[in-house]
């Protein structure tokens, strides 16, 4: 599955949501804990009534924690977003443990490789031995594909008026 390098909080969250809600990984007084600061420090995202509705002892905890997750993500993305902060509050380990935090790792690891590859491609290509220009305008001139059409073009400008430099 492709995952966009920006995901919202509803969709993080309904990705989230199994894992949050399976083996028993959180427990009542986390989860009480998640309720609380969402109603006490974040009145607005909880009301009283809802806290009391989610806390209830008489539901199972998964039921509760499932319903708590749906009322969030039909609420919008600022609630789903404290709701991630109140988990990271008060089970990091757990909110660092997230199938969508793992997802968004690796795409930082690309975003950041892609960077680096191309200010090494940028660097070499600056070199004023000829040999240098011309090996590089030669991959440019193939990798319309990799890089992008426009992107090539002004490489190719740039060695150009490198080399008549």
């Amino acid at each position: 599955m492709l995952y966009k390098t920006y995901q919202s909080y509803c969709h993080r969250l309904q990705h989230d949501m199994y894992f949050l809600t399976s083996n028993s990984r959180l427990n009542e007084q986390v989860v009480d804990k998640i309720i609380l600061q969402l109603n006490r420090v974040y009145p607005q995202i909880l009301t009283n009534a809802e806290a009391e509705k989610f806390r209830n002892p008489k539901a199972s905890l998964h039921t509760r924690l499932s319903d708590l997750i749906k009322h969030l993500q039909k609420k919008g993305e600022r609630h789903c977003q404290e709701f991630y902060r109140a988990l990271q509050i008060s089970a990091e380990q757990l909110y660092n443990d997230l199938p969508s935090r793992k997802v968004l790792s690796p795409v930082f690891f690309l975003a950041c490789f892609s960077v680096a590859a191309g200010f090494a491609l940028f660097w070499y290509c600056c070199n004023s031995d000829t040999k240098v220009v011309a090996r590089a305008r030669r991959i440019l001139g193939f990798s319309p594909i990799i890089i992008g059409r426009h992107v090539r073009n002004i490489c190719m400008l740039y060695l150009e008026d490198r080399s008549r430099n």
